[in-house]
């Protein structure tokens, strides 16, 4: 009987581990290795660390092989969380499971990429746990980070970030789900500069354009200037989110594009707002 019940529990985790790697990325950003990350929602939405989306743009290979261009969509250094977003549809999501009632001694499980090998799996124990961390007794190694930590029934109670003392430290997925949505807001979906048109007026170039956002839908382009939102100009970084914030529907957006000024109609959608290259204010995504 004994024997018997172990093999169902070794059957059962296999599984688990089996649906965990499915939803498990791999990601390469900047000039860093390969870290991994965690298909949160269908729609092309991965949750990472921050130290491993060190750029605003980043490469994702999916557990079957397919690789897809990311943008960085959302950043939080301090909380050491990243949300990337591709474009794809009908992923493999992962299950999000409640960090809060997580107890001690409780089997989990770590999935990621370590040394670049794909869907790499280890176990132990619930160490600790507090609002901030979820510390568990199980080897981690350099690629592992960003990738879920999972109870024994397969559902991420945590993004994993760190070693410490020789533990295991994660990011619980009550901090991730409370980081999507204090920045849930209408969002254009570009990547933007600041610069400086006059004393008083202030231009956003357009870096770059997520496909299939509302920016793209409505015929922003790389290189345009976005100067204000219905009459109203910009004088400072902030004001584009304001101004959109305080929009519905379609919005009048004024852009400069080869000299002349243009009127275009962008209609919102609610997303992310990144807070871009945080510390350096050099650039933003909205």
């Amino acid at each position: 009987m004994a024997n018997t019940t172990l093999t169902n529990i070794a059957t059962e985790l296999t599984e688990v581990a089996a649906k965990l790697r499915d939803c498990t990325v791999k990601v390469k950003s900047g000039s860093l290795g390969i870290g991994s990350g965690v298909i949160w929602q269908s729609d092309g939405l991965i949750i990472t660390n921050a130290h491993v989306a060190t750029s605003n743009r980043a490469t994702v290979e999916l557990a079957d092989g397919r690789v897809f261009d990311a943008v960085r969509t959302q950043f939080d250094p301090q909380q050491d969380l990243a949300a990337l977003k591709i474009v794809a549809t009908n992923l493999t999501t992962a299950i999000i499971g409640n960090s809060e009632t997580l107890r001690v001694g409780e089997l989990v499980l770590a999935v990621g990429n370590p040394f670049a090998d794909s869907g790499a799996v280890t176990t132990g124990i619930i160490y600790a746990n507090n609002p901030r961390a979820v510390m568990a007794d199980l080897q981690l190694y350099p690629g592992n980070s960003g990738g879920p930590l999972a109870d024994c029934l397969g559902r991420v109670v945590g993004i994993n970030t760190m070693i410490i003392n020789g533990l295991a430290v994660a990011v619980p997925s009550s901090t991730v789900e409370r980081f999507l949505q204090r920045n849930s807001r209408p969002q254009l979906g570009v990547t933007l500069q600041p610069v400086l048109l006059s004393r008083r007026s202030l231009g956003l170039l357009v870096l770059s354009i997520l496909p299939g956002s509302a920016a793209e839908t409505a015929g922003v382009q790389i290189g345009d200037v976005l100067i204000g939102v219905s009459g109203r100009l910009f004088t400072s970084m902030n004001n584009l989110s304001k101004y959109l914030h305080d929009s519905k529907g379609s919005v009048p957006l004024q852009l400069l594009r080869g000299g002349q000024q243009f009127v275009i109609y962008v209609e919102q959608e609610a997303g992310e707002q990144g807070a871009g290259s945080k510390g350096r204010g050099s650039r933003s995504e909205v």
